[in-house]
């Protein structure tokens, strides 16, 4: 009879302990994954460079561009991009928004990038800004609809186009996973800032420093959500993994201080392919920092890495 009645308790503590951790999931899969019609706040960190980044925003809205969008296979739901032309120049970069962000918040990169004479796009990622889609996919749905943007560009620009992919953040990730894709002849380099090795170590490591809870059961939940929701398991999404087929040079750039995806992870990345490779590690600049904490070191740098395998 006490047997009986232990036995019971045991599993009445167990279904509860699995139904807390499943509303946990839940909640936390909604905090990180579900669509977000706003831009939030910036980090403390970063907000001192506020002035300066509404001064590219309003250049952003002031300059001449075009708004392109397409339409994704059950002819529903628009994927939308801007594109800022530049005169008599057959060189492109796309440049990869990150984490619920949008095309206008890279306008920053967009300026550096067209007084460098290139044509810029600046999509706006499944679940962001103008374009489809109820959940946030980290990149790993976004690399495909890129190949579309890519195609867009060339058919624009015309067949001699050469192209770069440029992200930060989540975008660094995205043109990271996107690297390891069949990519037209035309993308010769990639530029990936502060992105992430894999969503599965950035979140166990969020959950961790963020959240204070374990990787299990809370992580394999969310991912069985994000399997019912959209179609894979986070294990899937790996920038390491898709970085191991790329063949095309690629720039790293981390920041040192980064406590949002270690520099550690710049490191996976940066081991991970065997292409021509660099990597610059940014002191003292925390996450999406490198820019702000210096423009004109921060454009040095690009542009001695386009000269030596862009142009």
């Amino acid at each position: 009879m006490q047997q009986a009645k232990k036995r019971r308790l045991l599993a009445s503590v167990a279904a509860g302990t699995l139904g807390l951790s499943y509303l946990t999931a839940e909640y936390l899969f909604n905090f990180a994954f579900k669509r977000v019609d706003y831009v939030p706040e910036t980090s403390a960190d970063k907000q001192k460079y506020a002035a300066q980044y509404w001064r590219y925003v309003d250049w952003f809205k002031k300059v001449e561009k075009e708004h392109w969008t397409w339409s994704t296979d059950d002819g529903d739901d628009q994927m939308s991009a801007y594109f800022i032309p530049a005169d008599d120049s057959t060189k492109a970069v796309i440049i990869s928004h990150g984490y619920k962000g949008n095309g206008e918040t890279m306008a920053n990169y967009a300026k550096m990038f067209h007084e460098l004479g290139f044509n810029v796009l600046l999509p706006d990622d499944r679940g962001h800004g103008q374009s489809a889609g109820k959940y946030i996919s980290f990149g790993w749905l976004d690399r495909l609809d890129y190949l579309t943007w890519l195609n867009r560009l060339i058919k624009r620009l015309g067949a001699q186009t050469k192209l770069l992919l440029f992200g930060v953040s989540m975008g660094g990730a995205t043109v990271e996973m996107l690297s390891g894709e069949d990519l037209p002849p035309q993308v010769k380099a990639i530029i990936a800032d502060c992105g992430y090795a894999s969503i599965h170590e950035e979140l166990t490591y969020l959950l961790k420093r963020q959240f204070h809870l374990p990787e299990y059961p809370i992580y394999p939940l969310v991912s069985t959500i994000n399997r019912h929701r959209l179609g894979y398991y986070l294990g899937d999404i790996s920038s390491t993994d898709q970085l191991k087929k790329n063949h095309r040079p690629i720039f790293f750039i981390h920041g040192e201080k980064d406590t949002y995806v270690p520099a550690s992870m710049a490191l996976e990345n940066y081991q991970a392919t065997d292409a021509p490779k660099e990597l610059w590690i940014v002191d003292h600049a925390s996450h999406a920092e490198s820019f702000w904490l210096d423009p004109t070191a921060y454009r040095a740098h690009i542009q001695a890495f386009l000269n030596k395998y862009f142009y």
